[in-house]
């Protein structure tokens, strides 16, 4: 299976989106809310439908982009949010994106990629970080296996993988996640180095 533009293209018109809940799920919300300062440049890889964004702007952050090989999505986006400025919404490949943020927001994209590109994936959000930035997320905790997209993963897997680059802050079971991924993600806060 090659999880490219045209793969991806296809299940989102074919409305094949099953880790697409509608809407923000509760630890990023959660997290969100916390945050103060509205001037943050802000990523969000893989966004999908992006409904974080929705909520980003929501709350007053303006700074926000998302980035797809999608074209359908960010389709949804933008009409949803027609006052958002055409730059921040980007179809390209994420590990072509050069550029430099304050957030990256995790949200089964990671998950969504091939499992090789799990460790081009922690150099690329480290390369994007600013040197005080942060990546948080959630990160799917159960088996790794052939069967995907969603690909699974465990604690240890994710620390052995990040902790290269990364101070990993917070890597715990999510306490508030959604009932149908309950006990399965893991909520994460990582610095770089």
């Amino acid at each position: 299976m090659t999880l490219n533009k045209a793969y991806w293209e296809n299940r989102y018109l074919t409305n094949e989106t099953g880790w697409d809940v509608g809407t923000i799920t509760t630890p990023l919300k959660a997290y969100i809310d916390q945050l103060e300062d509205k001037t943050l440049k802000i990523l969000i890889p893989g966004a999908g439908n992006g409904y974080e964004i929705d909520y980003l702007l929501e709350k007053g952050f303006s700074n926000v982009f998302v980035i797809d090989l999608a074209e359908a999505p960010l389709k949804n986006i933008r009409k949803r949010n027609p006052d958002l400025p055409k730059e921040n919404l980007i179809q390209k490949d994420f590990f072509e994106l050069e550029d430099s943020f304050d957030l990256i927001i995790e949200q089964t994209f990671f998950c969504a990629l091939n499992t090789e590109l799990r460790k081009n994936y922690a150099s690329k959000t480290h390369s994007l970080l600013k040197p005080k930035g942060k990546i948080f997320g959630l990160l799917f905790n159960f088996p790794l296996t052939e069967v995907g997209p969603p690909f699974g993963g465990s604690k240890e897997e994710y620390q052995n993988l990040f902790s290269e680059l990364f101070i990993i802050k917070t890597l715990e079971t999510a306490y508030n996640s959604i009932k149908p991924r309950s006990e399965k993600e893991l909520f994460f806060i990582f610095l770089p180095k």
